[in-house]
């Protein structure tokens, strides 16, 4: 989620205060050196947010040092607005970055190379922007802009053959996205082929599990799904044999990979469908913990996975351990607690255990009655189901031994 401008714009309105304030003996250009250092060793630390401070103090710094018509001034928003999007997300704040860099170089003049490299790096960092705000065209744009911008900078030599080995792989995957929105599936697999053979330029073949990943979704779009579990599976296998293995990205592909073959109708496939969704849970588990959303989604389709091969012990089981976590982590009254409740009675109904399900689905409709309304679908659903139990034997038998037990509390209190 993206913080409100307002408040950035009040940070960095105050930051050449505090500047000034801290390290007093320091000049103005002592400061730019000390904060721009700092930065960079935050960001190495995975500090991100004073990473981010600092930059903030650096493009103030900047522009009391170089004045607001200077290429340094240009490069600090420059530098800001990736980290925003980088460490953060936040696309609206880097496009106004983007956008104060872009005026500030109308203003310049000096060296070409470098110019144009700050220009190619604003393009970079706005169409990762736009596609975070679905503005797609915008980015297809400005990636192509950069991909124009590329040719004369290598051509004079202003990048090393990684930088700019580097800088293609970030047009590639940029327009990858912006074909694959737009419903242009061969665009999409030219992009990736292209980012393949980069990374064989550069013998990091152990890089190319996310392109391998990005063409099974190109795959699976247009319904190609044992192509796309193919691609997926070499995904899954490059980046489990990295050292160290990475864990998230491992368990983010073991559960693509385990839903992909749950649906396909290669019974072989939908076998191994279990194993990779256990794999998946476990690096979950080992990564980001139990409490994380990426692991109790890839719980809840596990779940469903299990219901569809008849194992609704397992589920149930699954299910309860779960809500716990979900609590703490959506809230008692949330549409998590409440789907994994329905589904809870679900299995109850089908295995005969006619009083736990309509406790179960009971509270569910409570939770649903709050967060949508007695008029929702979800909630008059609900509703429906639990009169239908209501009338049940099992369930009236054990509502009529409440309502008695009720009645004599009260009698005896008031004897």
């Amino acid at each position: 989620m993206e913080s409100s401008s307002g408040g950035e714009e009040l940070s960095e309105s105050t930051s050449l205060l505090q500047t000034t304030q801290t390290h007093p003996l320091m000049t103005p250009e002592e400061k730019l050196q000390h904060y721009d250092k700092s930065a960079q060793t935050h960001e190495d630390s995975k500090q991100y947010d004073a990473c981010i401070q600092d930059l903030v103090r650096c493009l103030a710094l900047v522009k009391l040092v170089y004045g607001n018509n200077h290429l340094k001034l240009a490069q600090a928003h420059s530098r800001l607005a990736k980290a925003y999007l980088q460490f953060k997300d936040w696309a609206l704040q880097a496009l106004d970055h983007v956008s104060s860099a872009r005026q500030v170089l109308s203003l310049c003049s000096g060296d070409r190379q470098k110019l144009r490299l700050c220009h190619l790096n604003l393009c970079l960092t706005h169409g990762q922007a736009a596609l975070l705000t679905d503005n797609v065209c915008e980015a297809e744009t400005v990636f192509l802009q950069a991909e124009q911008l590329l040719g004369p900078l290598c051509e004079s030599r202003a990048l090393l053959q990684e930088q700019r080995t580097q800088t293609e792989l970030e047009i590639c995957t940029g327009l990858y996205r912006v074909y694959r929105r737009q419903g242009k599936p061969k665009d999409a697999l030219s992009q990736c082929e292209r980012s393949l053979q980069l990374l064989r330029d550069m013998s990091q073949e152990d890089r190319s599990w996310s392109v391998y990943r990005d063409m099974s979704h190109i795959h699976e779009d247009q319904g190609h799904v044992d192509t796309a579990i193919d691609l997926m599976s070499k995904a899954h296998s490059i980046a489990l044999t990295q050292t160290p293995p990475e864990q998230r990205e491992g368990a983010a592909l073991s559960h693509r990979l385990a839903l992909l073959m749950s649906t396909s109708a290669n019974s072989q496939h939908n076998e191994s469908a279990g194993d990779h969704f256990e794999q998946s849970l476990s690096l979950y588990q080992s990564s980001v913990g139990e409490g994380d959303p990426s692991y109790l989604s890839a719980l809840d389709d596990y779940c469903r996975y299990l219901l569809l091969r008849g194992q609704h012990e397992r589920c149930m089981e699954l299910q309860r351990a779960s809500l716990p976590s979900k609590c703490a982590q959506f809230g008692e009254l949330s549409a998590g607690v409440a789907d994994t409740l329905q589904l809870i009675a679900s299995v109850e109904m089908n295995r005969g255990q006619l009083s736990q399900a309509y406790r179960s689905m009971s509270q569910c409709l409570e939770i649903q009655s709050v967060l949508f309304g007695p008029h929702h679908k979800k909630t008059r659903a609900s509703q429906k189901a639990v009169d239908m139990l209501a009338w049940t034997p099992e369930v009236t038998e054990r509502l009529q031994r409440r309502h008695q037990s009720k009645v004599h509390l009260r009698t005896s209190e008031d004897t």
